[in-house]
């Protein structure tokens, strides 16, 4: 009798403790729920400019930073900027059905169609205040930035670089296929007649479109036109149009999507290895100052990656040579001491073309006007802005070829996007696929949570301490001796303007931490749901 009435208390027990449990989560649903409402509420009515935003501000929005400092009227595409913050309010609508989040999303969906070119795509920035303006940043803050050539001349035209044109396209489609609404067809198509019209005939893509030839920096070409992998130009645009042939459901998709994959082939240097640029003749090429002709172990082993992708899509066996000849010679240029035991193989950024002997970017002097990078074979006093070496998952690769390697055509290409056939999921072909390219998080557990919530300020802000600022512009250089004080600083004296961490106590309003919060608060209400049993709305 004693034991059954302990059983019975022990059930007691934990049927209220259960509850208690129960009733603690939805008290934390709840708030989780309240703060990510508040703290957008926030972002969108005191901090965006016309929908868009940058990346850090001061508290009383003084001074601003994207990439580099920005004007009051001007907001920032690439991530964490305007983009990102559109498919996170997207997602978010998605995970709550909260209409708010979807206004919002509206808000950067007409900031992109305010700032994109008359021929369809986007440059890094938008000011608001139009071209005069934008002039204007380009010849002081711009152009006085050291390690940022890319800001030093005003183009005119939109760019590829950091995915800014393939994801603001990827944000509009993603938008559109929500409601179906089709406010968001015309600039969408528009942004899909620019990506097909840029791709050169052999697959790839320049750095920015339409061609311009007029900044020769201390004599080199100027590199944007060159077919160009940095930053996943190619990738990124190939990536996109399959997302069109899956949603839109258009033929004409596929001749550029596979042009792209085989440009990989095409371009694969015949030691095996990738440099990030090639020029018109199909010949490694530089870009920037510090990024001299050159191949690049990062950019072979993310192409050799692309190619096992390819390999899956299509079952050319094309794919698998190439990525067997990368690495080959990502062996041959490792500097790891153990060249087989290490998950991470160490390597050169540059490798000269011809010798696999390293290549180490270096600098003197101390401003945008003056100072000067070369290139040599010595790895002392390398660049703090570029790393001179960096780590690789070689295995990684080396498994995942292997792996694929080992499967039957049929095996590899179960799941290809090409692979013709009746459509089995539910719904339709537009709510299948997760369009979202910055949402990936686990779930967080009840303390982060409340963390997360408690962190919030009065003012409904997350905010920062050692965000990125930079110097206040105030004209060009003017000292011209070339030491190496700053050689392996990320910025040089008081008239560079590229961004530098703040080390001292100032707070900023930070997207990127906003961002992050609001990632991992959805990340846990979309489980509690989930575990609830309740539906999200379908997913776009």
């Amino acid at each position: 009798m004693k034991s059954i009435k302990t059983c019975i208390c022990l059930v007691l027990f934990f049927i209220v403790a259960n509850l208690q449990t129960g009733a603690q989560n939805g008290k934390l649903l709840q708030e989780a729920s309240q703060t990510m409402l508040l703290s957008t509420r926030y972002m969108v009515e005191k901090v965006s400019t016309n929908g868009g935003y940058v990346w850090y501000y001061l508290p009383d929005f003084s001074r601003r930073w994207g990439e580099m400092e920005a004007y009051k009227t001007m907001i920032w595409l690439q991530n964490p900027g305007t983009v990102s913050m559109g498919n996170l309010f997207l997602e978010a609508y998605h995970v709550t059905g909260e209409e708010y989040y979807y206004q919002a999303a509206e808000k950067v969906g007409h900031a992109l169609i305010w700032g994109q070119s008359f021929e369809g795509g986007w440059n890094y920035m938008i000011d608001f205040a139009g071209d005069r303006s934008l002039k204007q940043w380009y010849n002081t803050i711009g152009k006085n930035g050291w390690r940022l050539e890319e800001f030093q001349h005003y183009y005119g035209n939109s760019t590829f670089d950091d995915n800014v044109t393939s994801n603001s396209a990827l944000f509009l489609l993603r938008l559109y296929l929500v409601k179906m609404d089709p406010v968001w067809k015309p600039s969408l198509d528009k942004s899909i007649s620019f990506i097909l019209e840029s791709q050169y005939p052999t697959g790839g893509w320049p750095q920015r479109y339409p061609l311009k030839f007029d900044f020769n920096k201390e004599g080199h070409p100027d590199y944007t036109s060159f077919y160009t992998f940095n930053d996943g130009v190619i990738f990124e645009n190939i990536n996109f149009l399959i997302k069109c042939y899956l949603t839109l459901g258009e033929e004409r998709f596929l001749d550029p999507i596979r042009r792209g994959m085989n440009f990989y082939m095409t371009s694969q240097d015949s030691s095996g290895g990738w440099g990030d640029q090639l020029n018109m003749s199909l010949e490694i090429a530089g870009a920037r100052t510090y990024e001299p002709e050159a191949l690049l172990p990062g950019t072979t082993f993310e192409n050799a990656m692309s190619l096992l992708t390819f390999y899956q899509y299509t079952g050319d066996k094309k794919f698998l040579v190439g990525v067997k000849n990368a690495i080959n010679w990502l062996k041959k240029t490792s500097l790891s001491a153990n060249k087989e035991g290490n998950d991470y193989g160490s390597f050169p950024t540059f490798v000269e073309l011809g010798t696999n002997r390293p290549l180490y970017v270096h600098r003197k002097g101390s401003n945008a006007k003056y100072g000067k990078y070369f290139v040599d074979y010595t790895d002392e006093k390398l660049l703090g802005h570029y790393h001179g070496k960096r780590l690789i998952p070689v295995n990684r690769l080396k498994e995942e070829y292997n792996r694929i390697a080992a499967l039957t055509t049929e095996e590899a290409i179960k799941d290809s996007p090409f692979k013709v056939g009746s459509y089995n999921g539910e719904d339709s072909p537009q709510s299948f696929h997760d369009l979202n390219p910055d949402i990936s998080s686990g779930v967080p557990d009840a303390k982060l949570v409340k963390e997360i919530i408690q962190s919030l300020d009065n003012n409904n802000r997350w905010t920062v301490k050692h965000a990125a600022k930079s110097n206040p512009y105030i004209g060009e250089g003017q000292k011209q001796e070339l030491t190496d004080e700053f050689s392996s600083t990320n910025v040089g004296d008081e008239t560079d303007t590229s961004p530098f961490r703040d080390s001292s106590d100032q707070i900023y309003i930070s997207i990127p931490e906003y961002i992050r919060n609001m990632t991992l608060l959805i990340s846990y209400v979309r489980s509690c749901k989930t575990n609830a049993g309740l539906k999200e709305l379908p997913l776009k």
